[in-house]
């Protein structure tokens, strides 16, 4: 019987969107690792650095896989000490503590680290210039696990959702039961990215990363679209599944969702207006590439318990 690649995996934010969907995907590779040991915030409190530390150092993994973080965008303006500890100060911890054990991690990181100002997407080299609270805690993570100086692989997403956790998708869907119309942002544009492909496309690296690849990648599904897309492609793909699955009825239909501009809905935290990554790099190092967002929305809608 082949060794495993890994003998011991920490994953953390289980219940999380990426984390859940992580899980699960490991689970399904057992001949990829000895064991995995999942923790979620119940388990590790990653604002406490020094739980942080005593957790890394009992576990002893070879990888650890950290996607939780602090993911309320508009609270972390009224919340910056919170999101800096989970966001910045952690990732920092755990790449510390990888270190010292001669570990490899891997992070995930958001397109919220840019502005939002270029023409076309986003590469990997681009200035980074993050708008929100949010934003900038990502993007300290990012600092920090590069001065620990160990293997590790940080995956920018975006505007990432999936049938399990709360996200874009359930939030529509509610809304789309409960009234006739609904008024939708239309000129941010970005790829939803399903927590399904990205755990996917984890393991595909795992398969090839041999350790001495390390920065940063873009991970998010092809094309894109804006929110009022997003919001339109979701109500017409539920309708089209929603007889065969006896689904619940939508009051809302496409036609009935108002696009609208950003100043119309004001939020505390700012957003970038262009989310567009370019995920060339992944796709030249590692031969990953994702599928059409569209795509991977209808997988993720299948997946959907009785709704």
């Amino acid at each position: 019987m082949q060794s495993p690649t890994y003998k011991k995996i920490l994953l953390t934010g289980v219940n999380g969107q990426v984390g859940h969907a992580l899980q699960q995907a490991l689970l399904n590779q057992p001949d990829l690792f000895g064991e995995l040991v999942c923790l979620d915030k119940s388990k590790l409190d990653l604002s406490n650095p020094q739980a942080i530390r005593d957790a890394v150092q009992a576990i002893q993994p070879d990888l650890i896989i950290n996607p939780a973080a602090y993911t309320a965008v508009d609270k972390a303006e009224s919340e910056p000490d919170l999101a800096y500890a989970i966001n910045a100060i952690a990732p920092g911890v755990l790449a510390e503590e990888a270190a010292k054990l001669g570990a490899k991690l891997i992070h995930f990181s958001t397109d919220y680290v840019y502005a939002g100002n270029k023409v076309g997407a986003y590469v990997e080299s681009d200035a980074t210039a993050p708008l929100s609270v949010y934003g900038k805690s990502k993007l300290a993570g990012e600092v920090a696990i590069r001065k620990a100086g160990l293997p590790a692989l940080i995956f920018r997403t975006s505007w990432v959702y999936g049938a399990y956790g709360k996200n874009f998708l359930h939030t529509i869907l509610r809304l789309a039961k409960e009234r006739e119309q609904l008024r939708i942002v239309a000129d941010q544009v970005g790829a939803p990215t399903s927590s399904f492909c990205i755990a996917q496309a984890v393991l595909q690296v795992l398969a090839g990363w041999d350790g001495e690849r390390s920065g940063v990648y873009h991970l998010v599904n092809a094309g894109h679209t804006t929110w009022h897309g997003f919001a339109s492609a979701i109500v017409e793909d539920y309708a089209q599944l929603q007889s065969a699955r006896h689904w619940q009825p939508l009051k809302a239909v496409v036609a009935n969702i108002e696009p609208i501009a950003t100043a119309e809905y004001p939020t505390p935290a700012v957003r970038p207006a262009n989310s567009c990554l370019d995920c060339t790099k992944l796709s030249t190092d590692f031969s990953v590439q994702l599928p059409d967002w569209r795509d991977a929305l209808m997988t993720e809608l299948q997946a959907l318990p009785n709704s």
